[in-house]
């Protein structure tokens, strides 16, 4: 019995001590500082939430500088509203889904976004007093469907230029988004051409 008593007290000493050690720390009575490596890995965070952030806002440029390219279109030639028309209304889907993040976070760089959400009539105006002003349309509505599809495609590269710097979930909007500038480009080019 001797055995089993002082082995219990030996246990029952270690466990208490262990507990008693267990609630101290090393605080001085004020907060922790970080670490030189969790500092630098704030640091490092901070600035690819930067770069993340600046990204999108490319992202987004493109897409609505491109909107702002069909808006002037269609107002310029009415006539085309049939053919443009489905074409920019995913091209202002895809200028919403890539803005989505940048209201999230309420970046104020991202601009207002009347460019995306304005009717075509309503949108040239809004745009002939904007700095980034697109290129005038041309008057022939054959040579301004393929000034449409130049845009859709410098659009469509730019978002393609992106991919490798974007996050995963992201760089898959980029990719789909390119992808369905391209097919316009297409679309617009083929049936001018026809």
């Amino acid at each position: 019995m001797t055995t089993t008593g002082r082995r219990a007290v030996l246990v029952a000493g270690a466990s208490a001590a262990a507990a008693a050690l267990t609630g101290c720390t090393s605080d001085a009575g004020g907060p922790r500082r970080p670490s030189a490596a969790e500092e630098a890995a704030a640091r490092e965070a901070e600035r690819v939430a930067r770069a993340q952030a600046a990204l999108r806002r490319r992202a987004v440029t493109a897409s609505r500088t491109l909107l702002e390219r069909y808006d002037a279109t269609l107002a310029a030639h009415p006539a085309l509203r049939a053919r443009v028309a489905p074409l920019r209304s995913s091209a202002a889907a895809h200028a919403r889904a890539l803005g989505e993040a940048d209201r999230a976070t309420a970046s104020p760089a991202t601009g207002s976004g009347t460019a995306a959400t304005a009717s075509p009539a309503t949108g040239t105006a809004a745009a002939s007093t904007a700095p980034g002003t697109p290129a005038p349309v041309p008057a022939d509505p054959k040579a301004a469907l393929r000034a449409l599809a130049d845009a859709a495609r410098t659009a469509s590269d730019a978002h393609t230029a992106e991919l490798l710097a974007a996050p995963p979930e992201y760089a898959r909007l980029l990719a789909s988004v390119a992808a369905a500038g391209a097919a316009h480009a297409y679309l617009l080019t083929e049936g001018a051409a026809a």
